[in-house]
């Protein structure tokens, strides 16, 4: 396979890792970076050491709308729109995060400049740009669909792939499979951990049975580098708990978070969450969505996971045996290793099925990682 070179849009924790981890992946060059206020092109392949280092603890942000700031991952239009959240929300502040530079984000680093249209800016370079990992949170529905969008409407061939969390973002894709087919875009929905590594790992363990009756995925993730590196994750993980939404999340401030993982002692447990492993392993032919139950815990302050990362999968085998399945994460592998290993391998299979002429929506039980 030749060498793979591609774009990283959004430098929060998972854009960070991504570029991290790419380094000891064979065959990758990342050729592009951006965030909300600037863009880092390179097609001879960035430096990405001096890039992390420059951006460490740094998150990009900028005013909109007063006094108040949005931050994280998420670059702005090149028309700024109020539907559009951010890593940060609409109420965002950035007290208390380091800052590197004059200004925040990729323009702290050498190879970054500042740029009011990031997207567009990748864009525009994308003819030498195999694929784009999409390292946005999606505080908002359609905003990566909308993004796959964009990349379309410019004839871009190639590949994206997003780490998105939630069930109906799949059918918003979905939505959108002949306008991606007719760019020539191979799609990868859901590639990270879980969705993705465990929805592989479900689609594997259940071609013992010849009926599923049920899919739990139970994970565990200790956040070493904290809320700070990692605030878009967490905002959109807290919509998940129970009494809380999509918008209501969006909209706490940053008090608001910390007061809440204040009153958790940092650790927040998840139950019946809306995760696209449901409609991806349905969409593979699993099971049902509704056989599916995804829950975990989230320990914001602790290196260690608080609990084992466990995929069951119950079904009945073709001698009418009832039987369990399960498999489990090794509790010392790190969130961006469980994420942006399997991220960065998906891509890998989407190049490979670009190349190919496979073009459309994929979510990762119809495409294994590459290694």
């Amino acid at each position: 396979m030749d060498d793979v070179r591609f774009a990283v849009l959004g430098t929060g924790g998972i854009g960070r890792r991504t570029l991290e981890v790419s380094q000891h992946k064979d065959g990758l060059t990342a050729v592009a970076a951006c965030d909300r206020n600037g863009v880092a092109v390179n097609h001879g392949g960035l430096d990405v050491d001096e890039l992390l280092e420059a951006t460490e603890g740094n998150i990009a942000s900028g005013p909109q709308g007063g006094p108040e700031q949005s931050s994280g991952d998420e670059p702005r239009d090149s028309e700024p729109r109020d539907d559009v959240a951010t890593d940060g929300g609409a109420a965002a502040a950035t007290e208390g995060v380091k800052q590197h530079g004059d200004q925040a984000g990729v323009v702290a680093s050498e190879q970054g400049r500042p740029t009011e249209t990031p997207i567009d800016d990748v864009i525009a370079e994308s003819d030498a740009i195999d694929a784009v990992l999409i390292a946005l949170p999606n505080l908002e529905h359609d905003f990566i669909p909308r993004v796959a969008e964009r990349f379309a409407e410019a004839d871009y061939e190639g590949v994206l792939v997003d780490v998105l969390k939630r069930s109906r973002v799949i059918g918003m894709l979905d939505d959108r499979e002949e306008q991606l087919t007719e760019s020539g875009i191979t799609f990868v929905c859901g590639a990270g951990a879980t969705p993705g590594f465990l929805t592989g790992a479900a689609a594997l363990a259940a071609q013992s049975f010849v009926e599923v009756e049920e899919v739990e995925i139970w994970w565990g993730v200790g956040l070493k580098s904290g809320y700070e590196d990692n605030r878009g994750t967490v905002r959109e993980d807290i919509a998940h708990l129970d009494g809380y939404d999509i918008e209501t999340a969006r909209e706490m401030s940053e008090a608001e978070i910390e007061e809440l993982i204040d009153d958790h002692d940092g650790v927040l447990e998840f139950h019946d969450m809306e995760h696209a492993d449901d409609v991806l392993l349905e969409r593979a032919g699993i099971c049902d969505a509704e056989d599916v139950h995804v829950g975990g815990v989230l320990d914001v302050r602790s290196d260690e996971k608080p609990t084992t990362t466990t995929v069951s999968v119950t079904g009945t085998t073709f001698d009418g045996e009832t039987g369990t399945n399960t498999f489990q994460l090794d509790d010392v592998t790190s969130m961006e290793a469980n994420v942006n290993g399997p991220a960065l391998g998906y891509l890998k299979a989407g190049v490979r099925n670009n190349r190919a002429g496979h073009y459309g929506v994929f979510g990762p039980a119809d495409l294994m990682p590459g290694f």
